[in-house]
């Protein structure tokens, strides 16, 4: 199994918007789905967001043979504090337990990489065991465990070599 990452494009929001719609998806991220006009709204900021900066932004990720589309990855610069990015991914309930989590964390810590990060974040829920287990094995350490926006989340980071 291949996936490939394109940045995503206007035409893209109904791929955007399977995801943040999907209750399952976002009970890890927002507890909630998110509307169509809150999903349009956010989709506008990620495609700004994706002209501002070169290998930083966000993603479609495709199954490199089925060119099925499997969810979406982001690598977003911290603009307070220079090469510090947080990394993050969401699945299609579909693809869930087969292995696309390793995968899409690997390319986005290569895509950080080659867009010059130094470190790395990435901010998960406590109880999402599966992802905390996909950024361990990919060298991330647990930072802090904290609440953001009203929900638990923590913080795990990892410095990234330079070549």
């Amino acid at each position: 199994m291949r996936i490939d990452l394109e940045k995503f494009q206007q035409a893209d929001f109904g791929h955007y918007f399977a995801l943040v719609s999907d209750e399952r998806v976002m009970a890890q991220i927002t507890e909630r789905s998110i509307p169509i006009e809150e999903a349009q709204r956010n989709f506008e900021a990620l495609l700004l967001r994706n002209k501002k900066y070169g290998e930083a932004g966000s993603y479609k990720i495709y199954d490199r043979f089925s060119r099925e589309y499997i969810g979406l990855g982001h690598i977003t610069p911290d603009e307070k504090v220079n090469a510090v990015a947080e990394i993050g991914y969401m699945i299609l309930p579909q693809y869930w337990g087969k292995g696309y989590g390793t995968k899409v964390a690997r390319a986005l810590i290569a895509k950080a990489e080659e867009a010059g990060v130094e470190c790395l974040k990435a901010i998960i829920d406590p109880a999402n065991i599966p992802s905390r287990k996909i950024l361990y094995k990919h060298g991330f350490a647990s930072e802090k465990l904290c609440e953001m926006d009203g929900l638990p989340g923590e913080i795990l980071s990892k410095v990234l070599e330079r070549y």
